[in-house]
């Protein structure tokens, strides 16, 4: 199996604070963030300060190392998330980022006022008590909130056109960070029954069981497969994508990244678009914005001095 260029949906809900002040002059501002997953190496972080959302930030005028400094924490349990998360707050950062919603949770709290960015929240915000509604957060929270289970059923309908007549599929799941992403189960069963498919679930407790599970699918004569977004599977995608390859399963994933690992196909919100609307609002917070105040689709870079 090898790549298969799909269309991407970009599927939003923005919350972005007005315009404030700008930063002061000659000022470098502290972003902390907290991550899911080993800390990286040199070769890694190089990659990571180069990436989508660091490219936007500059065209916004922040440029890394220049103006602003990022105080990076990371955890792959949630003992060790909560205890980076509490570090970050005690740094006493300009503003907090969490790529999810999970992850913004466990800085929140930490904290009620120090402002939290959010850079792609799969799960409801309101729903999960983060923000009082989508127009005026109400709170220290911000961000972007990507609509990932209205994405459910699509993504079965292409692998329902890909292994056409077979009534079941198979959904990889774990329970490492399942806490920190949307819990997917009714939307996912929903979708199911209206395309008539059964749904066999097939949950990993660690990345030395990606092996076996795959080998129960097999068992279980799956031959799609659905693979749920987390930061745990992203993490784990190239193995995931080989053993896909090696027992021949067609499956689907929610980002483009897994595909860059020599996964089949992905079908999701478009990660660039996202990244670029994360760091808007991390400008906005960086300028004096509030994190509570209403939408505003403007975004200016900071005064130079």
């Amino acid at each position: 199996m090898r790549l298969i260029g799909l269309a991407v949906v970009l599927a939003l809900n923005l919350m972005l604070p007005p315009a404030g002040e700008a930063q002061p002059a000659g000022k470098t501002a502290r972003m902390g963030s907290l991550l899911f997953g080993p800390a990286p190496s040199p070769e890694e972080l190089a990659r990571l300060n180069s990436s989508p959302f660091w490219q936007a930030m500059k065209d916004l005028g922040w440029v890394y190392g220049r103006n602003i400094v990022v105080e990076r924490r990371y955890g792959e349990s949630a003992d060790q998330l909560r205890a980076a998360a509490a570090e970050l707050v005690r740094l006493k950062v300009d503003v907090l980022f969490a790529p999810t919603g999970g992850l913004a949770k466990l800085l929140q709290l930490e904290t009620k006022t120090t402002p939290i960015v959010v850079g792609s929240s799969g799960s409801d915000l309101v729903a999960g008590g983060l923000v009082a509604n989508l127009a005026r957060p109400g709170g220290n929270l911000t961000g972007v909130q990507v609509l990932h289970a209205a994405l459910i059923p699509k993504k079965l309908e292409f692998l329902q056109a890909l292994v056409p007549n077979l009534s079941q599929i198979a959904v990889l799941t774990e329970d490492v960070s399942a806490s920190l992403t949307l819990q997917y189960e009714q939307g996912l069963a929903a979708a199911a029954r209206t395309l008539s498919l059964k749904v066999h679930t097939v949950t990993v407790h660690g990345p030395g069981e990606f092996a076996a599970a795959f080998l129960r699918m097999k068992k279980n004569r799956d031959q799609r497969l659905l693979v749920l977004a987390s930061p745990f599977s992203i993490l784990h995608r190239n193995q995931i994508a080989e053993l896909a390859a090696k027992h021949r399963i067609v499956a689907i994933y929610e980002n483009e990244v897994a595909v860059e690992a020599g996964g089949l196909m992905s079908y999701g919100a478009n990660r660039s678009e996202i990244a670029h609307r994360g760091a808007a609002f991390v400008d906005k917070i960086l300028r004096g914005a509030k994190p509570a105040d209403p939408i505003s689709p403007s975004s200016n870079p900071p005064s130079s001095g």
